[in-house]
């Protein structure tokens, strides 16, 4: 018979943890029913950050001004064809996600995932996108030299995935955080593909968050703050792993990881909701000072969340032609409000001294986030195997 790693008992501090999350993602919740000026950039952004953090892991790294540019479909500041690539593929597979997972009736079955795969590597025919592994596969520390993972025997891959979607299609019992934490860990477990398997397990995590409908799945995933917290993410998929398949490991660890980061994670995101509010009130205090038209505040805005502003994307922002949107941008140049980079097609703006000094105070005012679980990573540490 295929076996899974199972769920962990949970004790009454991780149920504790768990309705401090679910409050904060109602709370979330709340915010984005009542429609704000603010409400479509910070989706997009998330969306951006969601894209950077999850293939930062897989050592793809791009500015974020690059991840919104492929939010945006706009081409990218520095990034390079091959990195950008991935990057539009992880792209396509998070607007899947966030478009289709949420339907009514919608099951996560084998399709599914194999499509995802498909969209995420299609680029690369080589790498058999779509098509489960035939071969034995090695997770590489290449740090240190070593590998640090074996998966399943290649021929147990199609029943380990049945029982997989068998799983993600039963009755939803259970806590919807610790169900995708687990959905995660057993398809990266799993490795059933020659490449993506944790790009795939992550965005598996985001659709599994999606179906409990609490949150947009835009502000319920955790990928940004696994791609900010890469070594402990390898660190607790190394501790639970133990270095080969062995769905008998005690999965506790990794369980409160993941609770921990959608915490910390949650937090986050409604700092960023308070945040915004003073923000655009400071912008439409600036625009009203330097005179400008109130369109402008959308580049103003973007710019003082640290990210470029270029015509393509002001003009897609407000509907503006290009002669007027032009006009815009170098009036708020000439306000000190933008400073303009490069030339003719690379040129953009970026947050003018104004903005950054409003950036900073709200940087500097930020109160530190609540760690749920303040003696987990030392508990993770005590846990790595050893060479």
């Amino acid at each position: 018979m295929v076996k899974l790693f199972e769920t962990p008992a949970l004790d009454r501090a991780d149920h504790d943890v768990i309705r401090e999350v679910h409050d904060l993602r109602i709370s979330l919740a709340h915010f984005l029913r009542v429609p704000k000026r603010w409400n479509g950039v910070l989706r997009r952004t998330s969306a951006a950050r969601a894209i950077q953090g999850s293939n930062t892991i897989e050592g793809y790294t791009v500015s974020e001004e690059d991840a919104v540019a492929a939010v945006d479909d706009e081409p990218p500041l520095a990034a390079d064809e091959a990195t950008w690539a991935e990057i539009l593929g992880y792209r396509r597979v998070l607007t899947y996600v966030i478009n289709v997972s949420t339907e009514p009736g919608f099951v996560i079955d084998e399709t599914v995932l194999r499509s995802m795969h498909f969209m995420l590597l299609d680029h690369d025919l080589a790498k058999g996108p779509g098509r489960y592994r035939t071969k034995e596969i090695f997770v590489r520390d290449d740090r240190r030299g070593i590998n640090v993972y074996t998966g399943p025997d290649e021929a147990d891959v199609p029943d380990l995935m049945r029982a997989l979607s068998v799983s993600l299609a039963a009755p939803r019992d259970g806590d919807p955080l610790v169900r995708a934490a687990m959905a995660h860990l057993n398809l990266v477990m799993i490795h059933p593909f020659r490449d993506g398997n944790g790009r795939m397990a992550r965005a598996l995590q985001t659709m599994e968050l999606a179906q409990d409908q609490v949150v947009e799945p835009t502000f319920s995933s955790i990928e940004e703050w696994l791609g900010n917290n890469t070594q402990d993410y390898y660190d607790v998929l190394a501790a639970t792993g133990r270095g080969r398949w062995n769905p008998a490991n005690d999965t506790s660890l990794w369980v409160r990881f993941n609770l921990r980061a959608h915490h910390l994670q949650a937090q986050t995101v409604r700092r960023r909701f308070d945040e915004a509010e003073t923000q655009l009130r400071r912008v439409d205090e600036l625009v009203a000072q330097h005179k400008l038209n109130e369109r402008v505040g959308a580049a103003l805005f973007d710019a003082l969340l640290g990210l470029r502003v270029t015509r393509p994307s002001y003009v897609k922002l407000t509907g503006l032609d290009e002669r007027t949107a032009t006009r815009d941008l170098v009036n708020g140049a000439d306000a000190g409000l933008l400073e303009a980079r490069g030339e003719r097609r690379g040129r953009h703006y970026v947050a003018g001294e104004p903005l950054r000094a409003i950036r900073e105070e709200l940087r500097t005012g930020r109160k530190p986030l609540t760690d749920p679980y303040p003696a987990l990573l030392g508990q993770l540490r005590r846990a790595l195997p050893t060479d």
